[in-house]
């Protein structure tokens, strides 16, 4: 029902988009303000159509960007038809997601990678090379082989050769060109799919529908019946689990005054995770996604905290971007992931090896 409401969207979208190119009539108004009533009805039913199709709340830059939004909705449909799907000689494990960023996609990796070498396996992990953006990777070096590469195929295939037998690709959910043999989609639930549209109207880097394609769900957060609902409308077979990020370091940071500051996909996980652990945050400092520090900025942060009498405290995705002449000031969270169930997911990673 939602499709047809879409469709009807972008043909009334089109219809008025048309009309309003159109040049004006010379004729008088039907009735006194007839044309500011026919705008306002016009309006209405937009307004109408955009509630039915998203059920979400929906703001005036979301519908100014729509049409763009319908555009790369479109290339993802027309990219996942006509791109030729490759078959590898060993299984493929993938752990992407559909929302832009903040998922915790990595962490969720580093713990497959565990699973795996307790199941005799020798894994690796894939990962699209990036000239910036290294933290991640530099994360997943301290556990195992990485394999990075711009198209992740050609990673594939030089891991084969070195003897991998299976491969963790982080992200590469939306790269139609690799067949997986056990597809995972990560979600926060507290996030969960923000308005339910497209970038740049909203957060998704394609819409629910996208989970046909996955085999599991992994939720960080409490369980949500709703959510579930949701999941299991789009694909009734696919398996949900949930997963807790814990501190493996937490109580260092007790009975201090402390600083936080982050540039990741939600900085607010973070911040709300110190919280529930009765940490004294005094002040929360967000940065953008992957963010390199300047010196000055470090500066700054480790002259505020000197001044404040706390510690300074991020992630350790932060960590790892941060110039190493300031480390030393510099404390880093580090979380490990915990799978409720985790036989049970275990018994699905059993299903491809």
């Amino acid at each position: 029902m939602v499709f047809i409401y879409k469709s009807i969207l972008l043909a009334y979208w089109a219809f008025i988009t048309i009309l309003a190119l159109m040049p004006a009539p010379q004729s008088e108004n039907l009735f006194p303000f007839s044309d500011k009533i026919l705008h306002f009805i016009s309006f209405l039913v937009l307004l109408f159509l955009f509630d039915k199709s998203f059920k979400k709340q929906i703001s005036p830059f979301s519908i100014l960007f729509f049409p763009i939004t319908l555009f790369i909705e479109l290339l993802i449909f027309f990219r996942h038809l006509l791109t030729k799907n490759y078959h590898f000689s060993i299984p493929v494990i993938c752990v992407g997601n559909i929302y832009l960023g903040g998922t915790g996609k990595t962490p969720l990796c580093i713990e497959i990678f565990s699973i795996l070498k307790n199941l005799n396996m020798n894994p690796a992990f894939i990962r699209k090379k990036y000239d910036s953006f290294q933290d991640e990777a530099n994360l997943e070096k301290q556990v195992g082989p990485i394999y990075q590469n711009i198209k992740r195929m050609e990673a594939i295939k030089e891991a084969i050769q070195n003897k991998v037998n299976i491969a963790i690709l982080d992200d590469g959910f939306q790269d139609f060109s690799i067949n997986k043999n056990l597809s995972i989609i990560c979600f926060n639930e507290k996030q969960w799919i923000g308005n339910g549209m497209l970038i740049p109207s909203g957060p998704l880097r394609e819409n629910l529908s996208a989970l046909k394609r996955a085999d599991c769900v992994f939720i960080n957060g409490k369980k949500n019946v709703d959510t579930e609902n949701e999941i299991y409308s789009k694909n009734k077979e696919i398996r949900i689990f949930y997963t807790e990020h814990k501190s493996q370091n937490i109580s260092e940071f007790k009975n201090k005054k402390v600083i936080a500051f982050a540039g990741i996909g939600n900085p607010i996980n973070f911040f709300n995770l110190l919280k529930e652990n009765n940490i004294d945050v005094i002040e929360e400092k967000e940065f953008p996604d992957h963010y390199n520090y300047s010196e000055k900025e470090l500066k700054n942060l480790i002259s505020s905290a000197k001044e404040k009498n706390a510690i300074l405290l991020t992630t350790e995705k932060d960590y790892f971007r941060i110039n190493k002449n300031y480390k030393k000031n510099i404390n880093l969270l580090k979380i490990v992931v915990e799978i409720q169930n985790k036989d049970q997911f275990i018994r699905e990673i059993k299903k491809i090896i």
